[in-house]
Parts: C-alpha cells; sequence; structure tokens
C-alpha cells in the first residue's frame, strides 16, 4: 500500500465558541483566566512523561515565549494560528514516520498532541500581555489555536481527477480521573491517515482528518457542523470513528438524539436532547449509510466487527425506556443510539444529520465505527503503579489503526461498486 503525503497552509477561521473559553464581551483587559479541569491534569507525572518522552514538552514553552513577544492582538492571532498549525503537523509527521521521534514514546501515540494542545491553552488563559486583552479577544485565540491544533483547518484534497475523497475524525482521551494515562486509538489513527492515499478498487482514495474534543459544550457550540460543512458536500465518504467496547469493532447502525450526562473531560454533565439548529425539524434517530454487510463480512483485522443495532427508546406513547435490539420502532423518543448518549454518539447523530440536511442522504456513505477499547498489557492496569506504555499497549493500538484503515478501504470499495452500479457520480 503506498500513502503520499500533500499538505498545504491552514487558513484563519472566525471566533468559534469553545467549552468554557467563550465570555461576554468586555471593554476592559481582562485578568488572566483559571487553568481549566482539563489543563490541571498536566501537572501529574504520567502527562509530564508523556511529553518529556515524545519531545513534546518543548511545544508549550516555545509558545509563550511567541506570544510573549507579540506587541499587538493581530500579532498574537498570527502566532496561535501559526502554532497551532504546526503542532497538528508535528503531530501528523510523527505518527506517520517523518522527522525526529524526539523521544522513546511510539510514534503512534495520540497523547503528545493532547497534552501538548493543553499546555498551549493553558498560556493563553494565563496570558496577561501589555497592551491588554479583553475576554472576547482571549476566547478568539483559544478558539483559533484548538481549530488549527485539531487539523479542522487542514483539511485539503488534490485537485487531480479520479482521487476519491475519504473523511476521518477521531477523540481526544478521555475518562482521565480514572487513568490519566489513557490514550483514544480514534485519535491515534487520525494522525496515522491524515493525508495518506489507500489504494482501492476504484483507483486511489486521500483520507483527511481531524480530532474533536470531548466537551458536551463544544458539540453544542457548533465545532463538529462547522468543520464538516463544507466538507461533506465534496467528499466521497465519510466516517466518524470513536473508542467503544472491550475487544470489538462496531459499525453503529443508528444514533440517537440524546445525551446521557456522562462527565466530559471538563467533568462537565449533559443529560438533555441534542442542542442542534432548527429543533423543530430534528429526527430523533438518524442512520448509517457506511456499507455496513460488506464491512462486517470482510476480514481487515484480529478484532469481530459487528452490524450493532441494538438502541434504548422511550415507545411512542410510553412513559419507560426501552432496549431494542433492531433498531427504533416508529415515533419512539432516543434515549441512546447504537453508540450509547455519549459524544460518540452525539458526533456520529450531528455528522449523519447534517449529511441528510444537505440532501446527501442517498449519495454520501457515512456514518460512526467503534474500535476496541485500548488496553494496557497485563500487569500495567493499575493506574498508581502502572507505566505510560508498554509493549502490549503499542500492538494493540497498531492494530487497532491497522484494521480502521483496512475497514475504510472495504467501505470505498463497496461504495464505488454501488455508484458504478447506479450510474450516479460525485464531485
Amino acid at each position: 500500500m503506498t500513502y503520499i503525503r500533500v499538505r498545504l497552509g491552514a487558513g484563519v477561521l472566525g471566533l468559534a465558541l469553545v467549552g468554557g473559553l467563550a465570555a461576554a464581551p468586555t471593554a476592559s483587559a481582562a485578568a488572566a483566566a483559571p487553568a481549566t479541569v482539563e489543563e490541571q491534569r498536566l501537572d501529574q507525572a504520567a502527562p509530564q512523561e508523556i511529553l518529556r518522552r515524545s519531545g513534546f514538552d518543548t511545544v508549550a514553552p516555545g509558545f509563550a515565549r511567541a506570544l510573549e513577544r507579540a506587541g499587538s492582538f493581530g500579532q498574537a492571532e498570527r502566532v496561535v494560528v501559526r502554532q497551532g498549525a504546526r503542532l497538528w503537523q508535528r503531530a501528523v509527521d510523527r505518527a506517520q514516520g517523518r522527522g525526529p521521534a524526539g523521544g522513546d514514546l511510539s510514534r503512534d501515540d495520540d497523547r503528545p498532541l493532547y497534552w501538548a494542545r493543553l499546555g498551549m491553552t493553558r498560556e493563553v488563559r494565563q496570558w496577561e500581555p501589555e497592551f491588554g486583552i479583553t475576554d472576547t479577544q482571549r476566547a478568539v485565540l483559544l478558539a483559533e489555536l484548538e481549530e488549527n491544533s485539531r487539523g479542522e483547518n487542514a483539511i485539503r484534497y488534490p485537485r487531480a481527477k479520479g482521487v476519491k475523497r475519504i473523511l476521518l475524525t477521531g477523540f481526544d482521551p478521555f475518562t482521565l480521573d480514572r487513568d490519566v494515562r489513557i490514550s483514544n486509538p480514534s485519535g491515534a489513527t487520525a494522525l496515522a491517515l491524515d493525508g495518506t492515499t489507500i489504494q482501492t478498487a476504484d483507483g486511489p482514495a486521500r483520507i483527511e482528518t481531524a480530532v474533536f474534543p470531548v466537551r458536551w459544550q463544544d458539540f453544542a457550540g457548533g465545532t463538529v457542523e462547522r468543520t464538516l460543512r463544507r466538507q461533506l458536500p465534496r467528499v466521497d465518504l465519510f466516517t466518524t470513528v470513536s473508542q467503544g467496547r472491550v475487544g470489538r469493532f462496531d459499525v453503529e447502525r443508528t444514533n440517537g438524539a440524546w445525551r446521557g450526562g456522562f462527565p466530559d473531560n471538563e467533568n462537565v454533565s449533559r443529560t438533555e436532547t441534542i442542542p442542534v439548529t432548527d429543533p423543530a425539524s430534528q429526527p430523533q434517530w438518524t442512520s448509517t449509510t457506511l456499507p455496513y454487510a460488506r464491512i462486517v463480512a470482510a476480514a481487515t483485522g484480529r478484532f469481530p466487527v459487528y452490524d450493532h443495532t441494538s438502541v434504548t427508546e422511550i415507545p411512542a406513547g410510553g412513559t419507560d425506556p426501552v432496549v431494542r435490539p433492531d433498531g427504533p420502532t416508529p415515533g419512539s423518543t432516543a434515549r441512546a443510539g447504537g453508540g450509547g448518549d455519549y459524544l460518540s454518539n452525539e458526533i456520529a447523530y450531528r455528522a449523519t444529520l447534517l449529511r441528510d440536511r444537505l440532501g446527501l442522504h442517498d449519495s454520501l456513505p457515512g456514518g460512526h465505527v467503534h474500535t476496541p477499547v485500548l488496553q494496557f498489557g497485563t500487569g500495567n492496569t493499575d493506574p498508581a503503579t502502572g507505566t505510560v506504555t508498554d509493549p502490549e499497549f503499542v500492538q494493540n493500538r497498531l492494530d487497532i489503526i491497522a484494521q480502521v484503515r483496512a475497514i475504510v478501504t472495504v467501505a470505498a470499495d463497496a461504495s464505488a461498486s454501488a455508484v458504478r452500479g447506479t450510474g450516479r457520480t460525485r464531485g
């Protein structure tokens, strides 16, 4: 399999609402903001070791020095955009074997990106320039840093004819209060596949990726829709990816419009209907258009892959939740999609709802894939005494990455065959 890498410069987007970042506008200079719950975890031993053993421990200090040299808000914006994009590219390059490893931590590790970004956002939050900065301006800088360091502004497809376009998204590590050493294989997969080309039965296909935060407010603020709206009309296939259950992949058949309240990376809970624009037309359920039957039938790797159809609903006219192994019944109210009621279900719901609202349901294959839980090796399961990495942990992550690549290839092959069979074209 041949991998081709091309990357163009990242652009600048306007202010985005980011969880815990936006504040009421003020005309006077604002005091430094306190570190967030996520940023406070940075000072623990495991994150510091991960940064040191990857060489990413220099990212936040270098960024802070560049920020201090900024003599105006405009200069600070340029620093934030440039260095945010540079962090994303550095993480992608490291994952794909380009440039120095920076230490003995395996290249496939997604955690250096996560912890280095938090070091940068903490620097912005606590920065007090001599020229003064308002709450609104600080929120702009934080939003631009998030977007550029997550690959959201770096999605570029070649103009060459005959090259299919695939979009894949991953997530940050989460449940870090349970074990701060945790890695997320979906984020690692995004870094490993970004800008690569796979060979399909219908020719080459270029994969572009982004990694999303595990924060309810960012999703309510539209981060998924802002990133995907400009991409879905021009791609040939998309899949959102997250970590799911132990020992298996799941292709989620149905997504539900419900937040179940599990705490996010800021330890914030939300139990409510997923907030979207135009709620009056909001469906309770959306469905995958990935070729799930072909994916499940293919030999893609060591982990079994399932067509996961179960949901939890309140039946029409009922009051209590009921588990439905074969999907929702007419008129029911969602309480969990196939992917549950957390942010993995939510990104699947938002992406497929956007697909449908753009009129692409019948022409664009897209949906959600859950990877196996990334497990540490035997004897390294205690967060208090365990190491940040081990050979089994690394091999598990490499196997998951390889299997996601294989699943995406099968999906692209099947989708190309379906398009040829109907005579449809996309461009």
